[in-house]
Order: C-alpha cells, then structure tokens, then sequence
C-alpha cells in the first residue's frame, strides 16, 4: 500500500509562513509519504494556473513524490451565479490543471447545500438530476485527458452515503466513483462502518481522518469543535486517536479490493508534522497488519 497527504493537512505550515505551497511536496518526503495530494492550489501572482501546476508536477517528480489526486470545490446548485452550464465550464478548466499537475484523480463538491433565502429545490431529490448532469458532463471532459473524477461525501447536503450512492449511480459512468473519507460520514451524524461498506464498491480513492466526539446532548464545546448536522461536536483528531473506527472501515476497503493511494487528511489542533507523522505510523501498522 501507498500513502500520500493532502495539503489540507499540512496548510497551517503556509499560514505561519514556514513554508511556500511548493515546500509542502518536501514536507511530505519528510515525514515519510509516497505521494501527495492538492487540496486547490494557489497561483503566485504574475503566473497563470496551468503553468503553475506543471511546476508543481515538476517539484514532485524531482523530489520523487507523486503527485496523486487534485480537490477542488464546485456547486452545481449556486456555483457560477446559479448557472449549471458555466460552472460545468469553469470545472472542466480545472481538469486541464489536473492534467498539469499530473494526476490520476480529480474530486470536487456537488453542492454546500441550500441558500435559505433561495431554496431552489424542496429537498435532496428534487436536487439530484441536476447534480447529476453536472458530475456527468465534467466526467466525460475529464475522461478524454486520462483523470478519474468522484465525488466525496463532504458538504452536508451530499454527504450522507445513500446521498453519494443515488449520485453515483444516477451518473452510470466508468470514469465517476467515490472518493470516501472514513471520518467524514460523522459530519453527517452517519455510522461510518455502515456508510463505508454501502460505499466501498464505488472506491476510487480514499481518505483517512479521525476525529473526537462530543455528543449534541451535552453542553457544547467551546474551543476547537463543529456542531454536525444532527447537533453533535466534531474536532479533528490525530489518526488512531479519535472515535473514528479506522481499523474496521479500512479492513472494509482491502477486503472490498480498493488498491490504490490511502491519504492522510488532518485538521485536528496539535503540532501538524507530529500530528502528520503519527497518523501515517498508525496507517503503516494497520495496513501492515491487515498484509494490504
């Protein structure tokens, strides 16, 4: 198994300053990763996207890490002033940054959900034809530059794996799967065992995260945690360290037959490269165990 780490992970090092975007692709050959993950990217000024992302392949290539999979966020619903054709365009140029970038992988977003000022659709199924338009006529484009695209449960609207399922199935295409965040499914107070296992069929890529829990019915955190959408608090924990149930969802995937990258997101309050380094010790022993 290969294991690589999103730029999510490692993006309070750019904000404190101690490293550049670029420096990030060190950090992961560092900390022991075999690959790497864009979570967007960010064009220096001056530089247009697609000459930026075939720098940033470049990096990797020479700092021998590959470069894995491109997120990006898009709403089919909002996105583009509510224009579904336009933001299916605007997608589609992100596609040519994923084929700069040289990955195999691209995820966006179906939709953050409704503005409840201007409810469009009266629930997730009235919604789900037009998402699938969108995630269908990106799919195609994405498919004549060689880069699989998926969608992830993540956004609330579309995060629950029944959701993700209709969406995919709706789409019936061999380029469009799932990418599935273990942790993720707790956002959307789903049991992550039961949502892995609807899911893992459709496995295109995968992230590993981990968070604490807090239930709804105490009294509210007050430092480091998000409310769910059934009331409950999550915070991001180091890998093996939370309520996430790592060991079994991830046993779920090898014996489902998912191959691929296994990726490390982390967004929890400790030192990000202990944090990082720990969480892939935990992946390494698992897998190890698991002889995957």
């Amino acid at each position: 198994m290969k294991f690589a780490i999103s730029t999510y992970s490692l993006w309070r090092l750019v904000d404190t300053g101690e490293a550049t975007e670029k420096e990030l692709i060190d950090v992961a050959g560092e900390l022991g990763f075999d690959g790497i993950e864009f979570a967007e990217i960010h064009t220096p000024d001056g530089k247009d996207k697609i000459s930026y992302a075939k720098e940033l392949s470049d990096y990797c290539k020479k700092a021998g890490i590959t470069p894995v999979q491109y997120s990006v966020g898009a709403d089919f619903i909002y996105g583009s002033n509510g224009n579904l054709q336009d933001e299916i365009e605007r997608l589609k140029k992100e596609v040519d940054v994923a084929e700069a970038l040289c990955v195999s992988g691209m995820r966006h977003d179906a939709t953050g959900g409704y503005n409840e000022e201007d409810k469009k659709y009266n629930g997730f199924s009235q919604a789900l034809p037009r998402i699938v338009e969108g995630y269908k006529s990106v799919t195609e484009y994405a498919e004549e530059k060689g880069i699989k695209t998926m969608i992830e449960n993540h956004g609330f609207f579309c995060q629950d794996s029944d959701r993700v399922e209709q969406i995919i199935t709706g789409v019936s295409h061999k380029n469009f799967g799932a990418l599935i965040d273990i942790g993720n499914f707790l956002c959307a107070d789903e049991d992550p065992v039961k949502a892995v296992s609807r899911l893992s069929q459709f496995a295109s890529y995968v992230h590993a995260k981990d968070f604490h829990i807090k239930s709804g019915s105490e009294f509210a955190p007050q430092d480091g945690f998000f409310k769910t959408r059934g009331g409950n608090y999550l915070r991001g924990a180091v890998l093996g360290h939370g309520n996430v149930p790592v060991f079994q969802t991830l046993s779920i995937l090898k014996d489902s037959g998912y191959d691929g990258f296994i990726t490390l997101e982390f967004e929890g309050c400790e030192d990000t490269k202990t944090a990082c380094r720990w969480g892939l010790n935990t992946l390494k022993s698992i897998c190890e165990f698991l002889n995957w």
